[in-house]
């Protein structure tokens, strides 16, 4: 099943369950397609779908990281428990351990060895990897591995 049509099916059922704040989410999700699927003029595949829900996540993630800072734990505490519903979409994060493996594989593949070649690294994850990591993670252990 494609992610558009388990958004919407998890919508129908959160909407008829009467669940407020997971309604609220996917509602925000499915807006948030459907702004980029009129600034595209076209059908969204997976990966573009993908893009859009990592793009939301990012967002509650800062949110929450500036509520917190604010000492607005409620407000935090919400766009944290937004973030997860979001994240519920994503594929399964790799490990610490797979993360670092995978960085050692793509620096020998790449023959990468100074802090020059980084954003050909951390593209080359990020491609192959979409939604998997996170890239505050693969910066930090890119720069750690080429310096």
């Amino acid at each position: 099943m494609s992610i558009a049509k388990q958004i919407e099916q998890d919508f129908v059922t959160a909407y008829k369950a009467k669940e407020q704040l997971r309604v609220a989410v996917l509602r925000m999700l499915k807006t948030a397609i459907k702004n980029r699927h009129v600034e595209l003029m076209r059908e969204l595949t997976d990966d573009e779908i993908l893009d859009v829900i990592i793009r939301q996540v990012k967002q509650r993630q800062e949110a929450e990281e500036q509520f917190r800072a604010a000492n607005r734990a409620e407000l935090a505490d919400k766009e944290s428990a937004e973030a997860d519903i979001l994240r519920s979409y994503l594929p399964a994060q790799l490990s610490r351990e797979e993360l670092a493996a995978l960085v050692d594989k793509i620096v020998i593949d790449l023959g990468a060895s100074g802090l020059k070649d980084m954003g050909r690294v951390m593209k080359a994850i990020m491609d192959s990897h979409k939604g998997r990591v996170d890239g505050k993670a693969v910066s930090e252990l890119v720069k750690a591995r080429l310096s």
